[in-house]
């Protein structure tokens, strides 16, 4: 379809059997594509007669956004979600999506208005200095750079001054983590982004694990922490959906989970009493 346009570009009036020998497709294949790039939003007329063929509009200058109307519906619903969950780049987001709007026809635009209103992401009250927070930490990690944090714990103790090597940012029930290395105790440890009170850059730079994941970091704690209880085996537990989601999404057992269904779901449980 691509290389279609890309000669139709030329400005080039071409037959469908011209533009199908040259493509080795058919001609019914060729009308296909034409009805598809039409309703991209790209100016094809086909005329007939002695002088007749297919060709672009002159006043054409964008080459389309090939996206029907639910792959569009999923990148607003992507956004919401983002915004909901305090995703530091939601401007930046909201203006390449109005690019992506802006590139669609009128129907294509009515159809995303109708289509985008039948879902909504209730967002959480988050406070204001999380999100430059966020960004830094995100700088850091990109650059590699040592950073001075102040940190209050949970009991709303607030340590000293603690210099860390910031390896990535999670998020995890509702709340933002940042892994790092903390040079105090010599070793990764988490930080919710939300307790850091205080950030500051330095010129120091360090190197970062090859293919390091925040997300993998997560999941090994887990399991190291699982291991370290002592030997495990796998219990099920049937009943109620709403029970069963309960339990499901409790912060502990959440990550013990092994397998699910609507009426069963099977942990892990240490043979400790």
């Amino acid at each position: 379809m691509l290389s279609m346009l890309w000669i139709l570009r030329t400005g080039r009036k071409l037959t469908a059997t011209q533009i199908a020998d040259s493509l080795e497709i058919s001609v019914r294949t060729v009308y296909r594509y034409i009805d598809a790039l039409c309703a991209s939003g790209v100016p094809v007329v086909a005329e007939s007669g002695h002088d007749g063929g297919i060709r672009i509009l002159e006043s054409f200058k964008e080459t389309p956004l090939f996206f029907n109307s639910v792959e569009v519906k999923a990148l607003v619903d992507a956004f919401k979600f983002a915004q909901g969950a305090g995703y530091p780049y939601t401007e930046e987001l909201e203006s390449a999506l109005k690019k992506v709007e802006n590139g669609l026809h009128e129907e294509q635009r009515h159809d995303l208005s109708r289509q985008s209103n039948s879902l909504d992401v209730i967002s959480l009250s988050r406070l204001p200095f999380v999100v430059p927070l966020l960004r830094d930490l995100e700088q850091a990690v990109k650059d590699g750079l040592t950073v001075r944090i102040t940190y209050r714990k949970a009991n709303a103790e607030q340590d000293g001054g603690r210099e860390v090597d910031p390896y990535g940012l999670a998020y995890d029930r509702n709340e933002w983590y940042v892994v790092a290395f903390c040079h105090r105790s010599q070793a990764v440890r988490t930080f919710r982004v939300d307790r850091i009170t205080r950030l500051e850059p330095t010129e120091t730079r360090f190197e970062k694990p090859e293919r390091f994941s925040a997300s993998v970091y997560f999941r090994d704690q887990s399991e190291r922490e699982r291991e370290a209880d002592g030997p495990l085996t796998v219990i099920r537990i049937e009943g109620e959906p709403d029970t069963l989601n309960a339990v499901c999404r409790h912060w502990h057992m959440r990550h013990y989970l092994t397998e699910r269904t609507d009426r069963e779901y099977g942990f892990y449980s240490t043979s400790r009493r």
